[in-house]
């Protein structure tokens, strides 16, 4: 790794010290936000992070808090770009790797969620929902390819009790996806994620 890329990865990693620390200040505008979100007013959550991030416009935890707010307001492809501009300036940070995963396997990209979970756990490998969602994209991914042999007539037999092991699995999974880091007054902070 050249020096300047060290340089680089060393002056983020100490501006974001920086920012987090100086976060509370911002405690304020944070927690308005996440009471925003969890309230379902994700309009008034992105207008109020936008405010912020006018001012801020580096501060990785109100962009976090954004691409949140675009996720819940439907605004998807939005939320998409929030969150991988968010590993390009901080790939350091696992919580916008969950969170692309959450949305990539809402949208049927599992091997998309997977290998954004897989950045994830490289980058806190005490990062517990990722791990939890990277199970959930395995099984998924292998139900897939149990259904798959069996229409290409593999063994019946064999794959009917795998088949219904998984369903059963990932019945609950089926009404919704991988979980979020939904604890957006935490989040990114290098804190593990919470459901």
């Amino acid at each position: 790794m050249p020096v300047r890329n060290l340089f680089s990865t060393a002056a983020r990693v100490a501006a974001l010290a920086a920012m987090l620390a100086a976060g509370s200040a911002y405690a304020d505008d944070y927690a308005d936000i996440a009471q925003l979100l969890k309230s379902g007013k994700a309009q008034q959550a992105l207008q109020k992070a936008d405010e912020y991030l006018a001012k801020n416009s580096r501060d990785p935890q109100m962009r976090f808090l954004r691409a949140i707010a675009l996720t819940n307001d439907g605004k998807t492809e939005d939320a998409i770009a929030a969150f991988r501009q968010l590993t390009e300036d901080y790939p350091e940070l696992p919580e916008p790797y969950n969170n692309l995963a959450v949305i990539y396997a809402r949208q049927g990209e599992l091997d998309k969620a997977r290998a954004a979970l897989e950045a994830a756990v490289r980058n806190n490998p005490n990062y517990a929902v990722a791990y939890e969602n990277l199970g959930d994209i395995y099984a998924r991914l292998a139900y897939q390819a149990y259904a798959q042999s069996q229409a290409k007539g593999g063994r019946a037999t064999a794959l009917q009790p795998k088949l219904k092991q998984l369903k059963e699995l990932l019945q609950p999974a089926s009404e919704g996806a991988p979980a979020q880091s939904v604890d957006p007054v935490n989040a990114p902070t290098r804190q593990k994620g919470r459901r």
